[in-house]
């Protein structure tokens, strides 16, 4: 049986996942794993890359506290990329200890070779700017593209 996902260079950015078989609607892909650290262990861990300074495999809990980083005790799902049209979606799930889990799961029927992705969704404190859409810019080229991987508000 062959591994369902690989991770490979993305024609949307840097590397991506792919479905390596046809992955049915609802199939639960992948946990998004990493270290659980506070938003304030995030802030001091930044990366700051100059070359891609917004980019980080940073993952935030609907607790608004908490995060799982990625750069830290993850696995391939760090490197499934943004889209506005997403195949997937994700599910914060909190085990019987109190842990977070965050799972990937197929939003609609995946075909082989397609690469996988969901929506971000990435929360800023305060008023987003146009230079804050810039800096978190999606590339997802689909039709209805808001063109920033922010949420917005309706």
């Amino acid at each position: 049986m062959s591994k369902l996902i690989s991770v490979r260079k993305s024609g949307v950015h840097g590397k991506g996942v792919f479905a390596n078989e046809d992955i049915p609607k609802g199939l639960r892909i992948i946990e998004y794993k990493g270290e659980l650290i506070s938003d304030a262990q995030a802030d001091a861990r930044h990366p700051w890359n100059p070359d891609e300074p917004y980019h980080t495999f940073f993952f935030s809990l609907e607790d608004g506290s908490y995060c799982l980083d990625a750069a830290s005790g993850g696995n391939s799902a760090r490197w499934i990329n943004h889209c506005c049209a997403p195949n997937c979606e994700t599910e914060e799930v909190i085990d019987k200890r109190g842990k977070p889990h965050v799972y990937i799961y197929a939003k609609r029927n995946i075909r082989a070779g397609e690469e996988l992705n969901y929506d971000y969704r990435l929360q800023l404190s305060g008023r987003i700017t146009k230079q804050d859409k810039l800096n978190y810019a999606c590339r997802c080229g689909k039709k209805k593209c808001r063109f920033t991987m922010l949420a917005l508000k309706s």
